[in-house]
C-alpha cells in the first residue's frame, strides 16, 4: 500500500484493490450527492410540517414532521454507507452492493404520505 493510500480516509475503503476508473469514482460520488439531496429534501419537508399550521392534530403534525427527519437522516447515513461500500467493491473488482437501502425510504415515505392525505380528507 503507498503512503498516499494510507493517507486516505476512510481506510476501510482504500485500504485494499485499485483505483477504478475515476468515471466510476466520479458516478458513484453523485449518487452520493443525490442521496443526499433527498436527505435535505425531507429534512425541509419535516420542518415545514412541522412549521406549517394544517388542520391536524397537533401531535399527529408532529408526528410526521419526525417521522420526515428521522427519514432525512436515515438517507444522509445511507447515503455515506452506499458510497464506501459501492467505492470498496469498485476497488476490489466484485460485484456492486445490492441496494435495499431505498425500502425503508419508500415505505417511510409512503406511511407519512398516507397519514397526511388521510388526514386532510377528513378536515375536508
Amino acid at each position: 500500500m503507498s503512503e498516499e493510500t494510507r493517507k486516505r480516509w476512510p481506510a476501510f475503503v482504500y485500504a485494499e484493490g485499485e483505483e477504478p476508473d475515476y468515471r466510476f469514482s466520479f458516478a458513484n460520488e453523485r449518487t452520493f450527492l443525490a442521496w443526499i439531496r433527498t436527505a435535505l429534501a425531507l429534512l425541509a419537508a419535516g420542518v415545514a410540517l412541522d412549521v406549517v399550521d394544517l388542520p391536524l392534530g397537533d401531535n399527529l403534525q408532529t408526528g410526521l414532521a419526525l417521522a420526515l427527519i428521522v427519514l432525512g437522516l436515515f438517507c444522509t447515513a445511507a447515503a455515506w454507507l452506499r458510497w464506501a461500500f459501492a467505492e470498496r467493491a469498485m476497488r476490489g473488482r466484485r460485484p456492486l452492493p445490492s441496494f435495499g437501502l431505498a425500502l425503508p425510504v419508500t415505505f417511510g415515505l409512503v406511511i407519512v404520505a398516507v397519514a397526511v392525505a388521510v388526514a386532510l380528507g377528513r378536515a375536508l
